[in-house]
């Protein structure tokens, strides 16, 4: 059975374009996702679940490691939540983007970074566990600071509830982290036998999410692809070579630069998604970037680790 486990694991991303290919060619095999069962929104619900595993990795050190490395965190909070939102908001401003996919990149620039920086961070040969720290501290002040940015962003354009935004942060997110966390704190060793099974199980739920968003806005995607496919890109690079130049500017080592630009860039694209679902229903788009992002991270991030841990860490 685990070794089932290992192989999704290993072999996430091609899961994820067949995944997607058959999200495409039978757009409605998805559906499910992006429905409701008893009230209860799917989507959140399997977004939770994902948070739930990262909460079962973490100990309470991930959160004051702030306190041993302060100039690393620091840097990587305000350039998570100042360099990714502004690329964002530039990136939809230059392409004239129209209002649901400009909602929807900003949202991939406000939300805490992904667990799968970690990860790549890892395969890079950087600072794993200043990762992991980044990973858990941006996503504990997500539920403030991702509604504030994304109200100061776009608050003038499309009028939205950031107290509401809050409130769904904290039920999807940290909620679930606590948990886990907490299930690690009493049953350590039950949670140290689980890593070999929740990475595999957080992946299919990704793509799950990944292929229930790019089903349901399969026309819009063939129609607008080009230019939003562009821009994922630029936000992506954008976001990697800010993030060593922050780095670099503060006199980091070479593998807290690689950490810091790898945790910029790696989003925590299935809340992107969410958010978009749950806050701006009339803007069916504003889900793609999500989606697009989470596709694009995973395939560019695992070229990048290669490259990074080949020639720049070493």
């Amino acid at each position: 059975m685990i070794r089932i486990f290992k192989f999704i694991e290993k072999y996430f991303f091609a899961i994820m374009l067949v995944a997607i290919i058959v999200s495409l060619t039978y757009p409605n095999s998805f559906n499910w996702v992006l429905s409701k069962y008893n009230g209860i929104n799917i989507l959140n619900l399997l977004l939770s679940l994902v948070l739930f595993t990262m909460g079962t990795t973490l100990k309470l050190n991930n959160f004051l490691d702030v306190f041993k490395s302060p100039k690393e965190i620091i840097v990587g909070i305000s350039a998570q939540y100042v360099i990714m939102p502004i690329i964002a908001f530039a990136l939809a401003s230059i392409f004239s983007l129209d209002l649901a996919l400009t909602v929807g990149l900003i949202l991939v620039g406000t939300v805490p970074g992904g667990t799968a920086s970690d990860v790549i961070t890892f395969l890079a040969k950087g600072d794993v566990a200043l990762s992991v720290s980044l990973t858990a501290i941006s996503t504990l002040l997500s539920p403030i600071l991702t509604p504030i940015i994304t109200l100061l962003i776009i608050g003038n354009h499309i009028p939205f509830n950031p107290t509401e935004m809050f409130i769904s942060i904290i039920q999807i997110v940290i909620i679930p982290i606590v948990i886990g966390l907490l299930l690690n704190y009493k049953f350590p060793n039950f949670c140290e036998k689980l890593k070999d099974y929740l990475p595999a199980l957080s992946s299919i739920v990704i793509c799950l999410i990944v292929a229930g968003v790019v089903g349901a806005n399969k026309q819009a995607i063939f129609t607008s692809s080009g230019i939003i496919i562009v821009v994922i890109i630029l936000q992506y690079f954008l976001a990697m070579l800010l993030g060593f130049a922050a780095g670099y500017l503060v006199g980091m080592k070479k593998k807290h630069m690689v950490t810091i630009a790898i945790e910029i860039a790696f989003q925590n694209s299935g809340l992107s998604t969410s958010l978009a679902k749950t806050h701006f229903p009339n803007l069916a788009q504003a889900t793609v970037p999500g989606a697009l992002y989470s596709v694009w991270q995973n395939f560019a991030g695992s070229i990048l680790a290669y490259l990074f841990r080949r020639y720049f860490t070493d």
